[in-house]
């Protein structure tokens, strides 16, 4: 059976992922079959346009710990290639959040271009909770001021109405509302001269913020630095319903010997 479920209205495709009881969690299968739905978008030569959601009161709840504790793989099992993550996908995605965007499911908001929330949605970048660094990058890419991409980082959690207010969300909406919102956008896009849509997603795309390469570079040893049983431990814990036990570091010294620039 699929998790993830497909619908073309017209020149609209929209992708729904459909597990709510385990919050639409991002196992292998549901990666893999997200990644088959965008490339039937990519290939398409009659659908210009995506709708991404999700069923019940979860967008996407991010990594499924239980299958990371199951395969031994931190992280999760994932495709070869999914062209909305890799930003290799050339047409607009709207994403119309239904409920929790958690870890994983923040970052697949993120690579969307329009954005819309039911009120009651809750988002946090969980990078923080389940590695050695926190998700630095997050603020940054959606040009928050420093002091709240820290808060990001952290892992704190945020409402939809505050992150519209930030700037991260284009639109908030009642749940009945949700697809006829997104539906409406993703009209207003096919309305425009196909030549101005496309050339205008690229530039906009390309204007994204990127982070540079030597700090990209300290995140990768920074996030070597720490015991890294401490990652299957954050996991566990979660998934026992527990208070973690880290480790901190395998030697004590390197807590006052961080990487740098």
């Amino acid at each position: 059976m699929g998790f993830v479920e497909t619908e073309a209205r017209g020149q609209v495709f929209i992708v729904r992922i459909n597990r709510p009881e385990r919050l639409n969690a991002l196992g292998y299968q549901i990666r893999t079959e997200l990644a088959k739905a965008w490339d039937t978008l990519q290939e398409s030569k009659e659908l210009e346009v995506g709708i991404f959601t999700g069923s019940g009161r979860s967008f996407c709840a991010g990594e499924d710990m239980k299958e990371t504790l199951e395969s031994g793989v931190v992280g999760g099992k994932r495709p070869e290639k999914d062209a909305l993550m890799d930003r290799t996908l050339q047409k607009p995605v709207i994403a119309a959040v239904n409920g929790f965007a958690m870890g994983g499911g923040f970052m697949l908001v993120e690579a969307t271009d329009l954005r819309i929330s039911v009120p009651e949605a809750i988002y946090e970048v969980s990078e923080a909770k389940r590695w050695l660094l926190g998700g630095y990058q997050h603020g940054f890419l959606a040009n928050l001021p420093h002091p709240v991409a820290t808060e990001m980082a952290f892992g704190f959690r945020f409402k939809a109405k505050r992150l519209y207010e930030l700037g991260f969300i284009n639109r908030i909406v009642e749940k009945d509302h949700l697809i006829d919102t997104a539906i409406e956008m993703a009209d207003h896009l096919l309305s425009l001269p196909p030549a101005s849509r496309v050339n205008t997603v690229q530039m906009m795309r390309e204007m994204r913020p990127k982070v540079p390469k030597e700090i990209a570079d300290l995140g990768i040893r920074l996030n070597d630095h720490g015991d890294k049983d401490d990652l299957i431990e954050s996991r566990k814990a979660f998934a026992e319903k527990r208070k973690p036990a880290f480790n901190g570091w395998v030697n004590p010294e390197d807590r006052y010997n961080p990487p740098t620039l």
